[in-house]
């Protein structure tokens, strides 16, 4: 029978470094090891996570008072055509012991704040439909669920679903409520 984990006192969220790179790893290659919440089926190494900090695409790593790392949250590119400019997916994993325990939850606060500090507009991403608890706390963070890919990829020769959700943030979020009403045509 496993033990439960000792939780740390004190979680908060900042900005990841390249320095956090081994611990993002560790984490990730959970991800694909449970089948979860990634398509990905090959581990990663250091340097491929290291390749994901360009400068322009925030990474949240959440954190103990000693600095260990529980999970993270990162944008990647949606799109390089210009018209999307703004728009950025992400991705957001949790250690196996510490998931349900709210580490998701600020990574992902994290993650909005500095998304929105970097000029992005809005959030979106692709979840596993059986990936429940990830789909309710992208909901009580205020995302919307758009549809369904159906057969959107295949894993482990499997073809599966993926729920798409987004959120509008900084400046588009201010005038959602503008985008909401019907344009009057005269």
């Amino acid at each position: 029978m496993s033990e439960t984990p000792t939780l740390p006192h004190e979680l908060h969220s900042r900005e990841a470094t390249t320095d956090d790179a081994a611990a993002i790893v560790r984490i990730y290659n959970q991800g694909i090891q449970d089948r979860i919440a990634t398509f990905e089926t090959k581990m990663r190494d250091t340097q491929d996570v290291k390749a994901w900090f360009d400068g322009t695409h925030p990474i949240v790593v959440v954190v103990d008072e000693s600095g260990a790392v529980y999970g993270f949250a990162a944008t990647s590119t949606y799109s390089t055509r210009e018209c999307y400019a703004g728009i950025a997916e992400f991705s957001v994993y949790v250690e196996r012991e510490m998931r349900g325990h709210g580490a998701g939850r600020l990574a992902m606060e994290g993650l909005l704040k500095a998304a929105s500090a970097a000029g992005f507009l809005k959030l979106l991403s692709r979840v596993f439909p059986e990936n429940v608890a990830n789909l309710s706390l992208l909901k009580s963070l205020g995302f919307r669920e758009v549809g369904t890919y159906q057969k959107h990829a295949q894993l482990d020769g499997v073809w599966r679903d993926v729920v798409i959700v987004e959120r509008l943030i900084g400046a588009l979020a201010e005038t959602e409520s503008d985008a909401e009403q019907p344009t009057q045509r005269t």
